[in-house]
């Protein structure tokens, strides 16, 4: 089946970059009015933001603690993913496996060619054959889409602020007549608000790229229900899981099909995903579009 755009969704992923740009745009002259050093902040961010993009995959992989197989592990596991990367019409990517009990997956990779799609343990015995294929083919569609590529760029302006809010030697930065005057304030006041409006937009974001992963499983496997029953199995298991045991992998959180919140986090307050409730009734609709009702 053909590969369908969400029209509506995608203006919605195209508004709020638009957003995180003026954001940025604003900031920056901000920034020059004031006398900010600008080319030391913007160089300390591309750094962070190319350490981010070229090694995420090997950040992910390290924070999670999984590992990549072995060309004669889990067997099963690799001709699914590479049949529904036939499906998607992706390069095969590298697989890995975690051991946890908290049932999840993610992808990371700067790109198709450099990909990364892993998996729990405990996940496989959770989840039949074909809604671990439909969560396969969500984490492939977030590589399809080249999301890690997206919330990098997304992510810088917010770097900048960060920097310079947290900084404890922020003030060097600032350069001229407002030294000892109220630039310097000023700033850090400006750099706040534009860290706190940037984490919204890029969580709004985050929670869009989600629905539109859980689109292109439904397109790759041509089973939006499958994808359903997982979603239910997950959150469902996650609430039996030690808060212990998802706190050890709660960092990587925003990668995962669903977050694995510990309930002592205000991740539960700013959440990376949509509600349970959104994504299904989302699938719905796509499985009508798929059996053309």
């Amino acid at each position: 089946m053909e590969w369908k755009r969400d029209w509506g969704l995608t203006g919605r992923v195209w508004l709020t970059m638009f957003l995180l740009f003026i954001l940025y745009l604003v900031f920056m002259t901000v920034l020059l009015a004031f006398g900010a050093g600008l080319w030391l902040i913007v160089l300390l961010a591309v750094g962070m933001a190319m350490v981010q993009y070229f090694f995420s995959d090997k950040l992910v992989l390290w924070s999670t603690g999984a590992r990549i197989l072995e060309a004669d592990e889990y067997p099963e596991l690799q001709r699914s993913v590479e049949k529904l990367c036939k499906e998607a019409d992706l390069p095969l990517p590298k697989i890995a496996i975690m051991q946890s009990p908290v049932p999840n997956a993610f992808a990371t990779g700067r790109s198709p060619k450099h990909a990364v799609v892993a998996c729990t343990d405990s996940i496989m015995r959770l989840l039949n054959k074909d809604e671990l294929e439909a969560v396969l083919a969500h984490e492939l569609s977030h590589v399809k889409n080249r999301d890690i590529l997206t919330m990098t760029m997304a992510s810088f302006v917010a770097m900048i602020a960060s920097m310079i809010m947290q900084s404890f030697f922020f003030s060097a930065i600032l350069g001229g007549r407002n030294r000892e005057g109220g630039g310097t304030i000023i700033v850090w006041i400006v750099s706040i608000v534009v860290y706190a409006v940037s984490t919204l937009l890029i969580l709004a974001l985050s929670r869009y790229r989600e629905f539109a992963a859980d689109r292109g499983s439904a397109y790759i496997t041509r089973n939006p229900k499958a994808l359903m029953s997982a979603l239910n199995k997950i959150s469902g298991r996650m609430d039996a899981v030690p808060p212990q045991a998802k706190a050890k992998i709660e960092a990587a959180n925003a990668f995962f099909i669903i977050p694995a919140l510990s309930g002592n986090t205000i991740m539960e307050l700013f959440s990376t995903h949509p509600p349970l409730e959104k994504r299904l009734a989302a699938l719905e609709m796509v499985d009508a579009e798929i059996r053309g009702y």
